[in-house]
């Protein structure tokens, strides 16, 4: 960075100093985003550890399944259901002996909040055979499905 201490004859320097304003820039900076909020909405689902041994006995359960449609509609095995009816079949589920697998699929296009309450639901209920279906059409998320391939990349 060159300088200019101004010339011998006592002229004043004509260039600005801009490292004040950097400092400044630089504080102001660092003050935008310590003060930019933190995300703290999660839903926490516990899902299976990976690594606990598979059990010895395959119980064979039946299945419901509830889908998340893209007009906010909960289906119930295909049939069209609300809030409250979906608590009350999710707690009827409960009394079968072995649990039913609860099947839970959203469509791509589905609300995020219909999502979110309906697995608040889900939790809360305290189904204990639950999984997610559907999630390897979404295994090419992002990539072109039929891009020419190139010899020599990878």
């Amino acid at each position: 960075m060159a300088m200019s201490a101004g010339s011998d004859d006592g002229e004043p320097m004509m260039e600005m100093n801009t490292t004040p304003l950097i400092d400044v820039m630089l504080v102001l900076l660092i003050m935008f985003i310590i003060t930019i909020p933190v995300a703290t909405h999660a839903v926490n689902i516990d899902l299976p550890n990976p690594a606990a041994p598979p059990p010895d006995v395959i119980i064979k359960r039946d299945k419901n399944k509830v889908v998340i449609m893209p007009n906010n509609d909960i289906l119930w095995n295909g049939t069209s259901v609300n809030v409250n009816q979906l608590t009350g079949l999710l707690k009827s589920t409960l009394a079968i002996k072995p649990e039913p697998e609860l099947q839970y699929q959203p469509d791509a296009q589905a609300p995020y909040d219909t999502s979110v309450t309906v697995l608040n639901i889900i939790k809360g209920s305290g189904v204990s055979a639950f999984g997610f279906v559907g999630n390897e059409q979404y295994a090419g998320f992002g990539k072109a499905a039929n891009a020419p391939k190139v010899e020599g990349l990878d």
